[in-house]
């Protein structure tokens, strides 16, 4: 009798892993980004946050492109069409930008934009500035996603609102950062107009010429896709 009953818990347990291990084949083939890049960018962002809390303080996270890193996490995990539509909306000008630069910076020795000098700054550790190498990697990472998810057309508006919350935020909170150059373009405070009008003006002028516009860029260029693939 007790063998039957060990025999039966046996066979109990084997029925049990075989369907665990089907529900994990099944999830891992549904998956339409690779569990690699999932793990990878999770670990990697592990490692980015303490190293950069360390050097610039918590008030950089409130950058976009930083704030990005951690919400490509969630849209990695999530699979979400719409969060990586949002952060596209924010990031690719001005870390394609940023990407210019830096190349041309390296090319001839010269900042045709600004914005990466830091990354030639030799007090800063090597270690650092190659950690910062990822504003290079992230817009190829969310137009590749919205090629194999789809585009959310509320992305820009959700940035909208991001920007409408964290900016207000970086005015008056540790104000001589800058983050978001929510106090003056370029990293310096600006004061040919009232601090509060600036900010105002900000928050029209930039989800106007630079959300919106790359929305619909990505509308065009999503369009093509589905028509040409």
């Amino acid at each position: 009798m007790v063998i039957l009953q060990k025999r039966f818990r046996l066979r109990q347990c084997g029925i049990r892993a075989s369907r665990i291990t089907r529900v994990v084949a099944d999830t891992m083939r549904d998956m339409r980004i690779p569990l690699w890049l999932k793990v990878f960018w999770t670990a990697w962002v592990i490692v980015w946050i303490p190293v950069y809390w360390r050097e610039y303080g918590v008030q950089n996270f409130l950058f976009f492109c930083d704030l990005g890193n951690l919400l490509v996490v969630a849209a990695l995990w999530l699979e979400s069409p719409l969060i990586f539509s949002w952060q596209a909306c924010s990031l690719l000008l001005f870390q394609g930008l940023f990407v210019v630069d830096l190349a041309v910076a390296v090319a001839s020795g010269r900042h045709v934009i600004g914005g990466t000098e830091y990354m030639f700054d030799p007090h800063i550790s090597l270690w650092i500035r190659l950690l910062s190498l990822f504003h290079i990697v992230v817009p190829p990472l969310l137009l590749w996603a919205i090629w194999r998810l789809g585009y959310d057309v509320r992305g820009w508006k959700y940035q909208t609102l991001t920007a409408w919350v964290v900016v207000p935020v970086n005015y008056f909170w540790r104000p001589e950062y800058d983050v978001n150059w929510a106090r003056g373009p370029f990293f310096h405070e600006q004061h040919a107009v009232p601090g509060l009008l600036y900010l105002f003006v900000y928050l029209v002028i930039v989800p106007a010429v630079v959300y919106y516009p790359t929305h619909r860029c990505l509308l065009w260029i999503t369009q093509r896709w589905r028509i040409h693939g």
